[in-house]
């Protein structure tokens, strides 16, 4: 994956990452939309490719040519054994790369700069994806901000817990060779491998979702490895907003964590809570609460928080809240056949993120509230899950937690909060809205808290709170006082 970033563009043609996690129904959609022309199977995957490739037929598309990859890293994975070299493919990947091509070859450099250089879909948190187009005028700035964005010397140590078909691995595939760094690959990322790759290969820098940083304040001592002294690993995060409880455990255990924010449209994080030192001096508590916050913009764009109505900048009061936009070099050039979704997303020349934010007193700071659709409208006061989720990772036996709206009879709707519990610990659903009562205004504690083993994610970490929604509403309104 990581060569086919740099041959795939150097060969002319456009690098199209598909989520490992697709079923066969959604990889036939993407690949009869993309018109892929080439499609390079990792073995481990090659079932789900067959009946993709089955149902594009049976569709009456053409089906691309089949590149397979037999090499499973760290043995054989555990959705299937290693397939014998060539079977359902026309070519097999190493023996394809070492046949060569004309010793005359030369890259294939675009004519213009703003030729699509990726396209990419968006994780399925919304309902349809959609294929996001990157340039590689785009690419290349990203590139660069993205080493700037990470704090990133020359030969770095990359561990990639960052999906590299999440925005192409939020371009660092191109930024760390840009520092001239090595690149350490998982197949499966767990807590206990994060521990062992950081140890075993003096890791500098990785990045991921919260959940990742989940997988690690959470690996039992067993698991855990002494990092390499004298340094801190760098994490770079985005996806959601990590609760600052887990961005302390992290730094307890010797990982300086980034906090950044993004989106597709945007080529992974836009922004980044740029450190302060005279934040250093203050509170563990109030270090992590700050350090939650999404920040300013780097340096390949601007972002604003604006009334989408009148298209005016909010003011810095911590209050006012707006929808979070970007516009310039590293937003997106559109979606791929669709101008009309184009057309909406850029409406007067900013990129609408639909993420509802404050901009902080005093440093001006973005501070994401929501996305405006995970708003829950109770009795005419606007709900912040995020908030609500804050306080629910306070509590020492939850591990894990996720609000959305439910019916309510009398106040429109309350917080259902899904928790996952700590290994070895037990949650009990009253105590927990007990404890959050504690914690917030009465009407933002959860009325419903419902214990479940996992909650339901996209590939990259994001929790699907759609399928929450819709296991919030399958409960029916709420039998409510008034209280």
């Amino acid at each position: 994956m990581c060569e086919l970033h740099f041959a795939v563009p150097m060969a002319g043609a456009v690098i199209c990452a598909l989520n490992s996690r697709l079923d066969a129904a959604m990889a036939s959609v993407l690949l009869r939309h993309s018109e892929a022309r080439v499609l390079f199977v990792d073995a481990a995957l090659l079932g789900v490719a067959r009946e993709a490739l089955r149902l594009l037929s049976d569709a009456g598309a053409t089906p691309p040519v089949v590149v397979l990859i037999t090499e499973l890293l760290d043995g054989c994975d555990d959705e299937g054994s290693t397939p014998s070299p060539g079977a359902s493919a026309e070519h097999e990947y190493e023996a394809l790369v070492s046949r060569g091509g004309p010793p005359e070859f030369a890259a294939r450099w675009p004519a213009d700069e703003n030729e699509p250089i990726a396209l990419n879909y968006t994780s399925g948190t919304t309902s349809r994806p959609k294929g996001v187009i990157y340039s590689h005028r785009g690419a290349y700035l990203n590139s660069l901000a993205a080493v700037l964005l990470n704090d990133m010397p020359s030969m770095p140590v990359y561990l990639w817990t960052v999906p590299m078909f999440h925005c192409n691995g939020w371009c660092m595939a191109w930024g760390v060779a840009a520092q001239g760094g090595t690149n350490v690959c998982l197949r499966k990322v767990t807590g206990a491998a994060i521990f062992d790759a950081v140890s075993r290969h003096g890791v500098t820098h990785m990045g991921g979702a919260p959940t990742v940083l989940g997988m690690i304040v959470h690996a039992a001592p067993e698991e855990r490895r002494p990092l390499p002294a004298g340094r801190k690993v760098a994490v770079m995060t985005g996806g959601a907003p990590p609760p600052p409880v887990v961005l302390f455990r992290m730094e307890a255990l010797g990982f300086l964590v980034i906090h950044s924010y993004g989106l597709t449209e945007t080529y992974g994080p836009a922004t980044v809570c740029t450190w302060r030192p005279e934040w250093d001096a203050l509170p563990a508590g109030e270090r992590a609460a700050i350090k939650a916050r999404q920040g300013l913009h780097h340096l390949g764009l601007e972002v604003d928080v604006k009334d989408p109505a009148t298209m005016r900048s909010v003011p810095a009061d911590g209050a006012t809240m707006g929808e979070v936009m970007f516009r310039g070099n590293t937003v997106m050039s559109g979606y791929y056949k669709d101008a009309a979704a184009t057309a909406e997303a850029l409406a007067g020349g900013w990129f609408r993120s639909g993420d509802l934010a404050v901009r902080v007193p005093g440093d001006g700071y973005v501070k994401i509230r929501d996305r405006s659709k995970d708003i829950i409208i109770s009795g005419g006061e606007n709900i912040s899950t995020i908030e609500v989720e804050a306080a629910l990772f306070a509590h020492p036996a939850v591990a894990e937690a996720a609000v959305v709206g439910r019916p309510d009879e009398h106040w429109g709707e309350t917080p259902c909060a899904f928790v996952v519990a700590k290994k070895g610990e037990r949650v009990e659903p009253e105590e927990v809205v007990a404890f959050c009562r504690g914690r917030l205004p009465r009407y933002m504690a959860p009325r419903t808290v419902v214990v479940v083993e996992e909650l339901p994610k996209t590939a990259t970490g994001k929790v699907q709170k759609f399928a929450l929604r819709d296991k919030a509403k399958a409960m029916g309104s709420l039998s409510t006082s008034k209280l």
